[in-house]
């Protein structure tokens, strides 16, 4: 985690700023000579919105995923959980997903997989300086894909990428990932740091909790959100963001149903039963 602290503050000071009219020139293909090597010896922190596109592309439960194919890094820095991706325990360190051909969820990738050989970088989030979000080249040896001929702006790999539905759902998760709660050196208790990681990345269990509890009677939820978080697994994770919000920090983001006194305070609202 510390080598990472290091590339953020390198980036931040010494990488050329790129913006979405900026042009670059990359390309990636099967004929490459280093097709696939990018996808080995890497750490690729996994976004909640990756841990759903992901399980649901291999038709497996959130929890089978995570135990499977992720790793959960602990540092003393940290906030709340991050989840990586688990590489294969073979001498290149390999992507469990890629094969000779490419990448077998190519179309489900995470996000930063797509965005590839581009980094996007806040100095505000970073460290509160003053500052707009900017791409920057992440510099990879191995990498031939910048001799390549192929020209475009940052902007155009960006839609051509795919990335917009993971950027909007990575925005929502800003705002209880980098909430001022942390800002302010504030810590989670255990239980909720348990019930972060379980609506961040554990989407089924999530939804086990709310419809399994006393949730649902004692909180005051649109019939018609109830029906998309029954089986939509992206609108549920917007419910959770919400959720996060009231029950991690104390936000107004729940409405109490009238007259029930048995809501849980902020500090115990992970033990809804």
């Amino acid at each position: 985690m510390k080598e990472l602290e290091n590339l953020k503050e390198a980036v931040l000071k010494e990488y050329p700023r790129m913006q979405r009219e900026s042009g670059f020139r990359f390309n990636c293909h099967e004929g490459i000579s280093c097709f696939n090597k990018c996808c080995a010896d890497v750490n690729i922190f996994l976004t909640p919105y990756d841990v759903i596109r992901l399980k649901n592309r291999l038709k497996i439960s959130s929890q089978e995923f995570l135990d499977k194919y992720t790793l959960l890094p602990i540092d003393e820095s940290q906030n709340h959980p991050v989840v990586m991706l688990k590489m294969m325990a073979d001498e290149d360190k390999s992507c469990p997903f890629v094969r000779a051909g490419g990448c077998s969820v190519y179309g489900d990738r995470p996000w930063s997989c797509r965005m590839f050989p581009l980094g996007v970088a806040s100095p505000k989030e970073s460290n509160g300086c003053d500052g707009g979000e900017f791409y920057f080249m992440i510099e990879e040896p191995v990498c031939q894909g910048y001799l390549q001929e192929k020209h475009q702006t940052v902007g155009e790999w960006v839609e051509e990428q795919g990335v917009g539905q993971y950027s909007e759902m990575g925005e929502l998760f800003k705002e209880v990932s980098l909430h001022d709660f942390f800002k302010e050196r504030k810590q989670l208790t255990p239980a909720k740091l348990e019930m972060f990681y379980t609506v961040c990345y554990n989407i089924d269990k999530f939804r086990e909790f709310i419809f399994g509890s006393s949730f649902l009677k004692r909180f005051d939820v649109e019939e018609e959100t109830v029906n998309d978080i029954r089986t939509d697994d992206e609108e549920l994770l917007k419910f959770g963001f919400n959720w996060l919000k009231y029950c991690l920090f104390g936000d107004k983001t729940m409405r109490v149903r009238a007259g029930n006194d048995a809501a849980p305070r902020v500090d115990t609202a992970a033990n809804v039963g």
